[in-house]
C-alpha cells in the first residue's frame, strides 16, 4: 500500500521534565504537560505516542523530530540540529483483532539548552504527516 492510500497515523506529543520507556512499550513521565519554561531550560523530554493503523504495521516508517524557533529555523546546539531522524516498524501483537491500531511510544530526552526567550516548536514528521507541540521560553 502506498502513502497516498494508507491509513493515517495518530500522534500525541507531550512536553515533560523526564520520560523513560519500559519493555512493555509504555512511557513513564514526570512533570508532564508544561508549555512555559525559563532559560537555560532544565533537562526535559518530548513524549511521543503513536497509534499505527493495522494496515501500516510491519512496515518501515520514517520519522523526524526536531526543534524549531519562532521563525521556522531549526535550533542548533554546537552547530547540530536538536532532534532525531530514524525509522521504526511496529509489529502486530498476537491475539489482537484484525484492524486494531497498534500503540508505539518513544521519548526524546534533551539536556539544558541556552535558548533565548521566544516561542519554540517540536515538529514531528511521520511518513507524510506532521504534528507539533509548542512552548515558550521566558526571561529568567
Amino acid at each position: 500500500m502506498d502513502d497516498l492510500t494508507a491509513s493515517r497515523i495518530e500522534a500525541t506529543l507531550l512536553l515533560c521534565d523526564a520520560a523513560v520507556g519500559d519493555p512493555t512499550g509504555k512511557l513513564h513521565m514526570l512533570g508532564a504537560g508544561w508549555s512555559v519554561t525559563g532559560t537555560p531550560t532544565a533537562p526535559s523530554a518530548v513524549a511521543v505516542f503513536l497509534k499505527v493503523p493495522w494496515d501500516r504495521t510491519n512496515e518501515k516508517i520514517g520519522l523526524t523530530l526536531y526543534l524549531f524557533d519562532a521563525d521556522g529555523r531549526q535550533v542548533l546546539l554546537d552547530e547540530r540540529p536538536v532532534g532525531i531522524s530514524q525509522d521504526f516498524e511496529v509489529g502486530r501483537p498476537p491475539g489482537i483483532e484484525m484492524g486494531t491500531p497498534v500503540d508505539h511510544a518513544f521519548q526524546l530526552s534533551v539536556g539544558p539548552m541556552p535558548l533565548p526567550p521566544a516561542r519554540y516548536q517540536w515538529r514531528l514528521a511521520v511518513g507524510d504527516q506532521d504534528f507539533s507541540v509548542s512552548f515558550q521560553v521566558r526571561s529568567a
